[in-house]
């Protein structure tokens, strides 16, 4: 038994004070059921959580059943052991996320949860405690423990010694700390670092929307971009534009987006002008020729004449976009002359995905792990970042 030992310095939300390690194969029954009952616990308590509704849907009993058909290794598979999961500081609900991934793959998990206090944190962890006095699932909440403490090396030091995986979300310095503090010997560490993602559109398709089309993909954008503030890494912050009568399209396309938030939520003066020092300064600092253009407090354009290889550091927030135009994705340059190992989504819409996939191929590109359609860039799945997730924290039993 592993003890946890809550303290003033370090607070057990869910779970057990005394972790178990027993491994299991993957895609375990009593797992499966477990998230089932997890999801409809969630859904019964769902507020203004929308992150937290998708977690809950993405756990249903279908879709893990999905999952699990779709798994398959021809050597037997059990859990590493224990997992230390560091998650992110400004995406509440990636916690969860990590904490399922590496159940479904045999583990018993340590979560230390964001310092910071999230109604989505509290919402989930609360649903945990009460589905673990079932007594059905005493195996899983013994393999379990949700934590909450301020940055300290010695409490993070002493976890990852007894770990035999790490999984560290965060930005690259965060990752680089972690990774610095001591941990078993043949312990791994899967590092989901800060990533940058864009979004490819296609200007004919967008102009060739009915109303009730052009409205349903800027929910789609807006589910994508403004749901985390953009917090999120597989949240679009350069837009390329490809196609002819590209104007004709944005005059459609971001007034639609517009909309959108309004209808969805407001935004703060404090965010309205932390949204526009930000452009001032990405203007100021930025290599690229850029026009900066503002129709409304919602959406924040930034016209880009060229890309560069550090476009990636022109991130936004509350709506601030960069728009770069081409005649077409596939016919140029403009992918294989930025992408590195930085880029993780690319958003589509009104183009071929197997066209993208042959042209990263084809170019031999270091970066972009995803690609889906606009709308999907917060579905989080065992794949992620280009980790096989289940199979990462997860050993072949080899036979012969």
């Amino acid at each position: 038994m592993i003890p946890i030992n809550p303290s003033e310095e370090l607070e057990l939300l869910a779970g057990t004070t005394n972790l178990q390690i027993i491994p299991t194969e993957p895609y375990n029954e009593l797992v499966c059921e477990f998230l089932d009952d997890l999801s409809k616990g969630l859904l019964e308590n769902i507020r203004a959580y929308p992150d937290v509704s998708a977690f809950a849907f993405w756990c249903r009993k279908s879709n893990i059943q999905k999952l699990k058909q779709a798994y398959k290794e021809p050597y037997a598979r059990i859990g590493l052991g224990l997992v230390f999961h560091v998650a992110p500081s400004n995406v509440p609900i990636n916690f969860a996320f990590s904490y399922v991934f590496s159940l479904i793959a045999g583990n018993a998990n340590l979560v230390r949860v964001p310092s910071k206090k999230f109604g989505q944190v509290e919402l989930v962890c609360n649903t945990l405690k009460t589905i673990f006095e079932n007594k059905k699932y005493t195996e899983i909440c013994n393999k379990s423990a949700f934590i909450r403490y301020k940055q300290n090396d010695s409490i993070t030091s002493r976890f990852s010694e007894i770990s035999h995986a790490r999984v560290i979300w965060g930005g690259d310095e965060t990752i680089r700390h972690v990774r610095s503090l001591p941990r078993m010997e043949r312990a791994i560490d899967i590092a989901f670092a800060d990533r940058f993602s864009i979004c490819v559109l296609d200007a004919p398709s967008i102009k060739e929307l009915t109303e009730s089309q052009l409205k349903s993909l800027a929910v789609d954008f807006y589910n994508d971009t403004y749901l985390m503030d953009q917090n999120a890494c597989s949240s679009p912050h350069l837009i390329i534009w490809q196609g002819q009568e590209k104007t004709s399209a944005k005059n459609r396309f971001w007034p639609a987006v517009a909309h959108s938030v309004k209808e969805r939520q407001s935004l703060s003066q404090v965010q309205v002008v932390d949204k526009y020092i930000l452009m001032c300064q990405n203007l100021i600092e930025g290599t690229q020729n850029q026009k900066a253009s503002i129709d409304n407090q919602f959406v924040y354009r930034v016209e880009l004449s060229e890309l560069s290889g550090d476009v990636d550091k022109l991130r936004g927030r509350f709506g601030l976009f960069y728009e770069y135009d081409l005649d077409s994705i596939v016919g140029s340059d403009a992918l294989k002359t930025i992408v590195n190992t930085k880029y993780q989504t690319l958003t589509y819409f009104g183009i071929n995905k197997v066209q993208l996939v042959n042209y990263l191929v084809k170019h031999h590109l270091l970066g972009v792990d995803r690609i889906v359609p606009v709308g999907k860039a917060l579905d989080m799945g065992v794949f992620w970042d280009g980790f096989d997730i289940v199979k990462s924290l997860s050993r072949v039993i080899f036979t012969q």
